[in-house]
């Protein structure tokens, strides 16, 4: 699976605005009608993965914004039931320029604030995009981390319609856009590894994956308590290589086990950490591992700690 938002002297919010604190989004995947009704929250944030190739229309697109509530988060993954659609070196060569400049489109008429997530967890082995197999043996030049940043440049370049996109790809040693994509400013794309990589080699890093700040708008991080333990020491290393972005918690969740004390570090993370703007649980499906309605204790931490944090 998917593992799932900046100041320096001047705080800033996300989509560019200038602000006393940055606004925390609380958010989910999964049904926000049915988590509110658990949680209490109100939440302004929905993710939905989409596979690449999944909507060949604007209007596709159009459709899933709409039920995303006020700030969508649309995360992109290259794999499908059928497999790999398209790998890290192809999409840097433009061959997946198609589908960007439809979601692209999408995104410019949409004009509210939108996330784009793409290739989330890229330092995970599960994900197709990542450089490694579990082993720690490569997947060979087109899946390599100098590719996966070109290739998030370019994705990073589409969706916002830089109108000095062919120009900046040159700069890259890419391929031209075809078609000159429209202008959407009201789009963040969020960067979102591991703390640590699966497997936790040096090459294997997040940083291995950073494509640079010119092509990042959010840094983000995924945490999931396992087996009581979750790597709260890599989130904070995360947060702290990028002071001058905004930070995510793409995904956050507890797999299979009621733990209050997760719950309650999470709360204290979020209070502790002035440029997170958004934090989505994953996830709000009934029957799920991660499902709250089976955890009372972490239920009953997350209404009274993590509800209240909504901006």
């Amino acid at each position: 699976m998917l593992a799932a938002l900046v100041f320096v002297v001047a705080p800033v919010s996300a989509f560019g605005m200038p602000a006393a604190a940055p606004r925390l989004h609380l958010g989910l995947l999964g049904n926000p009608v049915r988590f509110a009704s658990q949680t209490e929250q109100r939440s302004s944030t929905r993710l939905l993965i989409v596979g690449w190739g999944q909507g060949s229309t604007p209007s596709y697109f159009t459709g899933l914004l709409s039920s995303m509530l006020d700030e969508p988060m649309i995360g992109l993954n290259t794999a499908t039931s059928a497999g790999e659609r398209i790998t890290p070196a192809e999409i840097a060569r433009g061959q997946g320029d198609a589908f960007l400049l439809t979601l692209n489109k999408a995104l410019a008429s949409w004009g509210k604030p939108v996330f784009v997530r793409p290739l989330a967890e890229m330092n995970g082995h599960w994900n197709a995009y990542s450089a490694f197999n579990a082993d720690g043996s490569s997947r060979g030049p087109d899946h390599s981390t100098a590719m996966f940043r070109k290739a998030f440049a370019r994705i990073y370049l589409i969706v916002h319609g830089s109108p000095d996109v062919n120009e900046r790809l040159k700069a890259l040693r890419l391929p031209p856009v075809a078609q000159q994509p429209l202008p959407a400013p009201n789009v963040e794309v969020i960067w979102n590894p591991q703390g640590y990589g699966s497997p936790d080699l040096p090459a294997n890093s997040a940083a291995a994956y950073y494509p640079g700040d010119a092509y990042v708008d959010v840094v983000g991080d995924d945490l999931y308590d396992i087996g009581g333990k979750a790597a709260w020491a890599a989130a904070g290393a995360l947060y702290a290589a990028h002071p001058d972005k905004p930070f995510a918690i793409g995904e956050w969740g507890l797999w299979g086990l009621d733990d209050a004390a997760f719950v309650s570090r999470m709360a204290a993370f979020l209070r502790g950490h002035q440029r997170v703007v958004v934090a989505n649980y994953y996830s709000g499906k009934s029957g799920s591992v991660f499902d709250l309605r089976s955890k009372p204790r972490s239920l009953a931490a997350y209404r009274s700690l993590i509800t209240p944090l909504a901006g």
